[in-house]
């Protein structure tokens, strides 16, 4: 599961190169898009809305108000493999081109979306649709802490590593993200959210991580940019927890409510499991 702030730098690439240039050729390599012709579109701005991407489209004027068709958004979500790449005018892609799902040809740039997973082409004001249903974004100018804690809430029994990967309460954390904020606030991923002492906290850190990291290069939570060790916790089991000693363990955590399972990283020290 991808991060919010992966998705923020990736959107504010595309923003960068693409917003204001207009599609010469388009190529949807989706069976739902296949026959979509975008030509004519110009970029107006590229944002991100928790893990979701969207390209906002102005449409060509038509002599004929008649003709006119309304603004678009162009959706995407990277899930694990996706990714979207910029070439130069005659660059070859760098990928397999069979993995190539969209393909927008500008006059002196081409933007390419491999291995996504989700794409659709929507009006403009359809856009809640498609992400509506998100809960606050951390990294969203309309970020609202109280509505994410809220929304905690109204599920007590809930674990909250679980709760944390739930896209419904609050936007942009993914399982990185996950097992660093729980660390940092010594909170046990099975932890019913009803029990949670400092949940304002947790959302807090969440948001300070994603913010201090989306314009980095490296994405690091111990504050020590330069260290080999990027992270507290995740991706350490076996390791001494760099706070206590105590070797570090990892869980499976439910991810979704499909069942999807996912390492959730956790010092049984620092982070008591509560009691039954």
């Amino acid at each position: 599961m991808p991060e919010g702030d992966s998705v923020y730098r990736a959107t504010a690439r595309l923003h960068r190169a693409l917003a204001g240039k207009t599609i010469v050729r388009s190529d949807f390599r989706v069976p739902s898009l296949s026959t979509v012709d975008l030509a004519g579109y110009m970029v107006s701005e590229v944002v991100p809305r928790g893990k979701h991407l969207l390209v906002r489209l102005h449409p060509p004027t038509d002599p004929d108000p008649a003709f006119n068709h309304p603004p678009l958004t162009l959706h995407s979500h990277l899930l694990m493999e996706g990714r979207w790449d910029l070439y130069g005018a005659g660059e070859r892609f760098k990928r397999a081109a069979h993995t190539a799902r969209v393909v927008l040809h500008f006059a002196e740039i081409t933007a390419v979306g491999f291995d996504i997973a989700q794409v659709k082409l929507v009006p403009t004001a359809d856009e809640q649709k498609l992400v509506g249903h998100l809960g606050p974004d951390l990294l969203g100018a309309d970020w609202d802490a109280q509505q994410a804690a809220a929304n905690f809430r109204a599920q007590p029994q809930r674990g909250i590593g679980e709760a944390l990967l739930d896209q419904r309460l609050m936007a942009g954390v993914g399982n990185i993200y996950r097992s660093e904020v729980l660390f940092l606030t010594r909170l046990h991923p099975l932890t019913p959210v009803g029990q949670v002492v400092g949940l304002e906290r947790a959302i807090e850190m969440s948001r300070r991580l994603l913010e201090v990291n989306k314009d980095r290069p490296r994405r690091v939570t111990t504050g020590l940019a330069r260290t080999r060790e990027p992270y507290w916790v995740y991706g350490r089991a076996g390791k001494p927890c760099p706070r206590c000693g105590t070797t570090i363990q990892v869980l499976k955590i439910a991810a979704d409510d499909a069942g999807l399972e996912r390492d959730c990283y956790v010092c049984p020290s620092c982070q008591p499991a509560p009691r039954s």
